[in-house]
């Protein structure tokens, strides 16, 4: 079973890098890979149990649950529901912790699945670089432009 670990500082507030990840439905503004997305049901954003349906640049449909939400500690949790990738019981944690020494953020972001042997270091890969690092780094540039 994959496990990717993979965390970033961002030189910006906790506050203010978790205002831009705490809408479940937001990541079509900074993701580089997604191109639109909507909740399902008109429903809340940051209501748990909340379905996003969205896609990507490349025309691929998923779908995503919201499992957890805590403004307190700056984390949410999510799943995986529907995809044309070969991924399965994907669950993934993000977590902001504040950087005191110069006020920045420290970012986790963290999942378990499972898929075929065969597509185990192509979709690991996928995820941790395509996905992950590709989010730090939009991030991390939108972040800059605001300040």
């Amino acid at each position: 079973m994959p496990h990717i670990v993979k965390s970033t500082i961002l030189d910006a507030p906790t506050d203010a890098a978790w205002a831009m990840l705490r809408d479940f439905n937001g990541h079509d503004r900074w993701h580089p890979a997604v191109a639109t997305s909507s909740i399902e049901r008109a429903q809340s954003s940051d209501k748990v149990g909340c379905v996003r349906r969205f896609k990507l640049k490349d025309g691929s449909e998923l779908r995503e649950q919201l499992l957890a939400l805590s403004d307190l500690e700056q984390t949410f949790s999510y799943c995986l529901l529907d995809t044309p990738i070969p991924m399965f019981n994907y669950v993934a944690h993000v977590r902001l912790l504040p950087v005191t020494d110069g006020d920045r953020t420290f970012w986790h972001w963290e999942s378990r699945f499972t898929t075929r042997p065969e597509d185990k270091d192509r979709i690991t890969h996928m995820v941790a670089e395509d996905i992950y690092q590709a989010g730090f780094d939009a991030i991390r540039q939108q972040l800059r432009e605001a300040a």
